[in-house]
């Protein structure tokens, strides 16, 4: 849409266009997220697995700032930069005059960029794991039979790499499906518009209207929730089918190979950096823009900052309902860590050391939840408790937080139950033989041989799901709508967005964005530090 204001002319980039509803939109924004993001992660998984250049150390830091989550306060950031008075349009327009009229990115446009900016990054560490991983005699036998460039990529590099690239596409696809970061943070920026008319926002809208008790909820919400699910179990089912179709297994004499890696030329070098520069920049702005709008007057300046302050940090500790919030997540997340240790534990323990029927069931039921949708969970525990548990501190009208506790430590219960299988797979099963041959009961040995033995990683687990806990969007702010008092920080922050007109709301937002990226490089760094090595978490 092309139109002439007052201030100037404008291209209208997503405000009008196909419609086609709720369920086919979404499908449609996940299926075009899950592309890009297949490009940009790939290419520079490749670049980086592959080759040296000057500044590879610096891509491979901030390749990961995407996934630092700063809730709604990025899709914000991003909607105010692609604004009309944003600073694309002041770069592009006012500045370089490069352009003769002003552009605005919105609806369903905006949606797709936001979320692809926000995940590629899992299918990029996905990606860069799988190409490291891959056996370089392989590609080795491969050249000697006079294959090479695209044609030895798309022949042995790339199925070799597929299963841990369709993993990340299928996560891409079910974290953009459930998303509700985008839609809100645009709707804070632009306003009612296509961005809205999706499966997840259509949900929260609903819930955040106003629901008192569970006979006014629309059926069209359960029927919404099933939907999803249905979604998400056809996607993992396809991904396992395409890639058991043909056998990835890679032989080896034992030891751990060296990845084929090469040093880039000053061509190749510049394209690289350009390419990495161009992806890495674009992702991690949402992020630098998170701590810009905190840190100054942006929120309210234009398109540009004009003064540094220190009053929205600084309202973390005065605002009565900014302390709440903190007060309520910090206290949510506790105890979901609590019953995360021992289930987490208890699982561990089955599936490393017990040789029983249903072991293999129990480690998918186990890592089962990183897959489900959020908001099917607040739906499916909003009819479950609301009906069996009316008019009891279970009621989720009346108490919301329990559920939240107990949403908690089933989402984020992956987090710490591979950390803690991780330590029963590196302790040796004959520590536990000894003791349990000297007298010692089960038991007893239990506590006094292996959890000693794996504290470290019980530990590390243990803090990533309390960080990642307190980060949870799609279950917190949904079910925070019945009894806003009990909301934790993803709520306040996704309310202030959503109805950003008070002065100073959204740099408040953005200062608790920054408190929760703090938590987040924190824990990940301990944990890099427990384990010797990197590792990144994802949160939803």
């Amino acid at each position: 849409e092309y139109r002439s204001t007052a201030f100037g002319d404008i291209l209208i980039i997503g405000r009008i266009g196909p419609d086609f509803g709720l369920i086919l939109n979404t499908i449609f924004i996940s299926a075009m997220v899950s592309l890009f993001s297949l490009i940009l992660g790939v290419i520079s998984a490749f670049i980086m697995a592959r080759y040296n250049f000057p500044g590879k150390n610096i891509f491979r830091v901030i390749l990961l700032i995407p996934l630092l989550a700063t809730p709604f306060v990025n899709a914000y950031i991003i909607g105010k930069v692609l604004g009309t008075g944003g600073l694309l349009n002041y770069i592009l327009h006012d500045f370089l005059k490069v352009i003769p009229f002003r552009i605005l990115i919105t609806g369903i446009p905006a949606v797709i960029l936001i979320q692809t900016l926000s995940f590629f990054p899992i299918v990029y560490l996905n990606s860069l794991s799988s190409f490291i991983n891959i056996d370089p005699s392989l590609e080795e036998q491969a050249e000697n039979l006079g294959a090479s460039g695209f044609k030895l990529f798309r022949t042995v590099t790339f199925p070799l790499a597929l299963p841990g690239i369709s993993a990340g596409v299928a996560l891409v696809f079910i974290f953009s499906m459930e998303d509700l970061g985008a839609p809100i943070g645009l709707s804070g920026a632009f306003g009612e518009g296509l961005h809205q008319k999706i499966m997840s926002f259509y949900v929260y809208d609903e819930f955040r209207r106003g629901i008192g008790t569970i006979e006014q909820v629309h059926p069209s919400i359960y029927a919404i929730a099933v939907l999803m699910l249905t979604i998400a179990i056809i996607i993992f089912l396809m991904i396992k089918k395409y890639v058991s179709m043909r056998s990835y297994a890679m032989l080896s004499k034992g030891g751990r190979w060296s990845p084929r890696v090469r040093r880039l030329g000053l061509k190749g070098s510049i394209m690289a950096i350009i390419f990495l520069s161009m992806v890495s920049i674009s992702a991690s702005f949402p992020q630098i823009g998170v701590v810009i709008l905190a840190l100054t007057n942006w929120a309210i300046s234009g398109s540009l900052p004009t003064k540094f302050t220190l009053e929205f940090l600084s309202q973390l500790a005065m605002k009565r309902d900014v302390i709440q919030s903190i007060t309520n997540s910090l206290f949510y997340s506790s105890i979901a860590t609590l019953l995360m240790i021992l289930v987490g534990t208890s699982a561990a323990y089955v599936i490393s050391r017990r040789k029983i029927l249903g072991r293999d069931a129990l480690d998918v039921l186990v890592t089962m939840p990183v897959a489900i949708p959020g908001i099917i969970v607040a739906v499916g525990y909003l009819l479950f408790f609301a009906t069996t548990f009316s008019l009891t501190p279970l009621d989720p009208f009346i108490n919301p937080g329990l559920l939240l506790i107990f949403s908690y430590s089933v989402r984020r219960l992956p987090f710490s139950a591979r950390s803690i299988f991780a330590g029963f797979q590196q302790v040796h099963v004959s520590l536990e033989e000894a003791a349990l041959n000297l007298g010692a009961s089960r038991v007893r040995t239990f506590f006094t041989i292996a959890i000693p033995l794996i504290i470290t990683n019980v530990l590390s687990g243990s803090l990533l799901s309390l960080v990642y806990s307190m980060n949870e969007v799609s279950t917190s702010i949904t079910l925070s709508n019945l009894n806003p008092s009990q909301g934790p920080i993803t709520y306040y922050m996704s309310r202030v967005i959503y109805a950003s007109g008070a002065v100073g709301t959204v740099s408040v937002a953005a200062a608790l964005g920054i408190l929760l990226m703090i938590a987040q490089v924190i824990s990940i760094s301990i944990s890099n530090y427990i384990f010797k090595q990197k590792v990144a978490f994802l949160g939803v």
